[in-house]
């Protein structure tokens, strides 16, 4: 006990030097982010021990406690059987006032409405798996717990030997595999009209070229054929590093596909992403959209929408005047992972034909000017080799 005591001492001593730390350095100057956070790890790990260090010395005292009834000839000292019962029950009502907060506190802080037509498909599924989830985990716990406080050990009582029971097993069995099997399938159904689209449904979207890497995001429009021109890894870097995409520039398309800054949508058009990574594998990732798909080096992956609350119209809702959506990479793909950031900006078909007026060819005459000299040297090359042959 004296160590025990001794401990509880120097730890209370070394948390007030903390504190009084904490006290003389915001008094003086600020502290940098990290001696912040240093101090307050430091400062939650202190009461962290203190309190391992009261519930040790609480169990101390009623191991004593125990000891001294033995010893007296006493045979039941703290009735831990009744006890146990009433914590049982205590952590049941914080349980499900734990879970209430959860649902309005923090539930609260969950995405706004879906901004595009099947976001509102996949929120539905999400909330009917959630209120059946809920439902199921308030009725077994309530059951579990109720059960431990009501039958807890009692010399008085005899527990009834009751091996199984094949009508319950049945139930509880078929049941939830009946229910899952109604959720599995409606999501497969959902995520199959998402990605199952007609090819004339494909054409007539917007075309939007996404490449990633680390860490950045390039996007680029189809042009006026709204066909994205032809790129290759083995071009990246050519024309004198001019050609970060590999834009392969013997494809004519290539020419007045747009290079932009902000991916810009017009409402309630659908638009289809071709998505690319030129190192490691990133998710291209459009919450408000409910949107995600993978980008995979040396593939091309797809995601066609079709958004439905312009960005003017999600400030409105959201009571967020700056509120603005983002694309963002949804892999931890790297140390600067959270750079990976692309401002998304939903608007009517009038701004939009307005905006793209304003974007600029991806193709450069620089780069021009480097691929006719590279074709250039290439055909002097080809014929020194004739003339040798």
């Amino acid at each position: 006990m004296k160590k025990i005591f001794s401990l509880f001492a120097l730890l209370a001593l070394a948390f007030n030097q903390v504190m009084a730390q904490d006290a003389v350095a915001g008094a003086v100057e600020e502290t940098s982010k990290t001696d912040g956070l240093a101090k307050m790890v430091s400062y939650y790990l202190l009461i962290f021990l203190l309190i391992c260090v009261f519930i040790g010395i609480v169990g101390k005292i009623l191991a004593i406690y125990d000891l001294t009834k033995k010893i007296q000839g006493k045979k039941e000292g703290i009735k831990w059987d009744n006890i146990n019962g009433l914590i049982f029950a205590i952590f049941l009502v914080l349980g499900l006032y734990g879970s209430y907060w959860c649902y309005t506190v923090q539930g609260a802080q969950i995405l706004p409405d879906a901004a595009s037509e099947h976001g509102a498909k996949i929120d539905s599924m999400l909330n009917i798996t959630l209120i059946l989830t809920t439902i199921v985990f308030v009725i077994t716990h309530i059951l579990l717990f109720t059960f431990a406080y009501r039958y807890k050990f009692s010399k008085k009582k005899k527990a009834y030997y009751y091996p199984h029971n094949n009508t319950l097993e049945k139930y509880w069995t078929i049941t939830p595999a009946i229910v899952l099997t109604v959720l599995v399938l409606m999501g497969f159904f959902t995520w199959r009209g998402i990605t199952n689209i007609s090819k004339n449904e494909m054409a007539s979207a917007i075309q939007v070229d996404v490449t990633a890497h680390q860490f950045a995001w390039e996007v680029r429009y189809a042009g006026n054929d709204n066909i994205a021109g032809n790129k290759s890894y083995k071009l990246i870097g050519s024309l004198n590093g001019l050609n970060n995409l590999g834009l392969d520039l013997s494809d004519k398309r290539n020419y007045d596909d747009l290079k932009v800054t902000e991916i810009v949508l017009p409402v309630n058009k659908s638009v289809r992403f071709t998505l690319g990574s030129q190192d490691v594998i990133h998710s291209f990732y459009m919450p408000d959209f409910r949107v995600q798909m993978n980008c995979v080096p040396g593939m091309a992956t797809f995601f066609q929408f079709t958004p439905t609350i312009t960005t003017a119209e999600m400030r409105e809702k959201t009571s967020d005047g700056k509120y603005n959506y983002q694309l963002y990479c949804a892999k931890i793909c790297g140390g600067s992972h959270y750079n990976m950031k692309f401002a998304v900006k939903v608007v009517s078909q009038k701004e939009y034909n307005e905006w793209i007026k304003e974007q600029k060819p991806i193709v450069t005459d620089d780069m021009k000017k480097e691929y006719q000299l590279a074709m250039k040297d290439n055909l002097a090359t080809e014929n020194k080799i004739a003339l040798n042959n």
